[in-house]
């Protein structure tokens, strides 16, 4: 699998940003999402955190590769600019042969610019077999979704830290273009960004990181639950309910449809 020059060059242009300006990066699972996004985002992610978000899974494991595939052909429609990645779901990298075959599958019929998959030390065969296949890899430490049990932030332990740390340099031996960074304490996130050359992107991983991510919908206010690494820029959650409830009272008193919106 060849890489197009259009995607060589988008995430080449993501590795310069590194100590020269911030990465900026959301979520999006549909076309209408992410044409908006596309406009200020460097990087624009197709994440399995849609399970939670979209279908009301209690974990992200039980998101399929169908799903994702059906919902990145959605989000491509709406990206020009920016940098399109996908999540590799949970059990569709569990050696480097499905990895590859899954990885192309996403490739092609997605159209995306790169995978994300999840871990260090364990997957770095993986990580080496999809590179050397002309597929771009992201990778992602910390809080791993897929396969923690417990969503607690990471770094307390000087064990956990050495761990995270010696991760990371190996995903960058392996070739990956970024790492995400999930829960990381301060310290430990501003260590593992100054001891690699590629790109780190923090969600709960502090300002130190050479990037951010959130969940769309946490962004937005769309989502009323309230965590700690998220800081709300809107409250879309009212606007729709004001939006909802006008159209309902217009609808019972017959001033909508109107003139205007009649044929």
């Amino acid at each position: 699998m060849a890489l197009g020059k259009s995607m060589k060059k988008k995430i080449l242009d993501i590795i310069k940003k590194k100590n020269k300006s911030k990465i900026v990066s959301l979520t999006a699972y549909s076309k209408n999402v992410a044409s908006i996004l596309d406009n200020y985002c460097d990087i624009i992610l197709v994440g399995d955190s849609l399970g939670s978000v979209l279908y009301n899974y209690k974990s992200t494991r039980e998101v399929s590769l169908d799903i994702m595939i059906e919902h990145s052909k959605s989000v491509r429609m709406g990206i020009k600019k920016a940098l399109m990645v996908v999540d590799m779901p949970y059990n569709s990298y569990r050696n480097s042969k499905e990895a590859l075959k899954n990885a192309k599958k996403i490739m092609i019929k997605t159209r995306c610019d790169a995978v994300k998959l999840e871990g260090g030390k364990k997957i770095y065969e993986i990580i080496k077999t999809l590179i050397k296949n002309k597929i771009p890899v992201m990778g992602h430490l910390g809080l791993l979704p897929q396969s923690d049990k417990t969503f607690k932030f990471k770094g307390k332990k000087k064990s956990e830290r050495d761990r995270i740390l010696k991760d990371a340099l190996l995903l960058e031996k392996a070739g990956v273009f970024s790492i995400v960074l999930e829960c990381l304490e301060t310290s430990l996130a501003k260590l593992v960004t100054h001891s690699i050359k590629v790109p780190t992107i923090g969600i709960g991983a502090s300002k130190y990181c050479d990037g951010q991510i959130l969940v769309f919908d946490d962004l937005i206010g769309l989502n009323p639950m309230n965590y700690k690494f998220v800081k709300k820029y809107a409250n879309i959650r009212n606007d729709i309910s004001n939006a909802v409830s006008n159209y309902s009272k217009e609808v019972k008193k017959i001033k909508f449809p109107n003139k205007k919106n009649s044929f």
